[in-house]
């Protein structure tokens, strides 16, 4: 059971200034989620796989593949800048 007390401590480790209405909210909230994981912790789960996703994932990536290129100096005659057969862009800071 979570006291108003433990509340209030752990509200000072992280320097949170709570009411005393706050802190007897949070307590029950606190005692409440304990009171779930309680529930949870009653569920036969013996014949259960463990599972990390709640999903089926599949790698949907396709193989890579050469293809035809788009010629270089039809791209950078389309460019707004360029030099040296480069795109040219702003420099970054």
């Amino acid at each position: 059971m979570i006291n108003e007390e433990e509340v209030k401590h752990v509200a000072e480790l992280a320097r949170l200034e709570l009411t005393d209405e706050e802190l007897s909210t949070f307590s029950k909230q606190l005692n409440d989620v304990i009171d779930y994981f309680k529930m949870l912790d009653e569920v036969k789960t013996d014949n259960v796989e463990p599972s990390f996703h709640p999903l089926r994932t599949e790698n949907r990536l396709r193989e890579d593949e050469t293809g035809k290129c788009l010629d270089r100096k039809k791209v950078l005659e389309t460019a707004v800048h360029s030099e040296n057969e480069y795109f040219k862009a702003p420099r970054i800071t």
